[in-house]
């Protein structure tokens, strides 16, 4: 019984940490659309701000906290910060920028949940 309490438990904190990632990235995208670069790392260096990399590494410690959770529970990684994190970077100077790639994020995001 210990384990099946100490599982659920986890199970709880997986789900709440998955909501509070879901929220800030939405808040993270929100700020994107509207003309902040950084989220996506795309001008590598040149792009960042201090709040663009705070934002970053406070998504990246949530997701790794959530894998590492999800894998204890023997779940697949988390999709959404697997999305994210693979989004990020460098890009061809011809590709959507930040701002346009908010939008569609956050986009996919609405549908997929009926809101953002």
């Amino acid at each position: 019984m210990a384990r099946a309490d100490r599982l659920a438990r986890i199970d709880a904190d997986r789900i709440a940490h998955e909501t509070d990632y879901r929220t800030a990235l939405i808040a993270a995208l929100q700020t994107t659309a509207k003309g902040r670069w950084g989220l996506f790392g795309h001008q590598g260096k040149k792009g960042e701000t201090p709040a663009s990399v705070a934002t970053v590494t406070a998504l990246i410690e949530l997701g790794e906290t959530i894998d590492d959770l999800r894998d204890t529970l023997g779940m697949e990684p988390f999709a959404l910060y697997a999305d994210f994190v693979a989004a990020r970077g460098p890009v061809r100077s011809d590709a959507v920028g930040e701002p346009k790639q908010a939008q569609a994020w956050l986009a996919r995001l609405e549908q997929e949940s009926g809101t953002a």
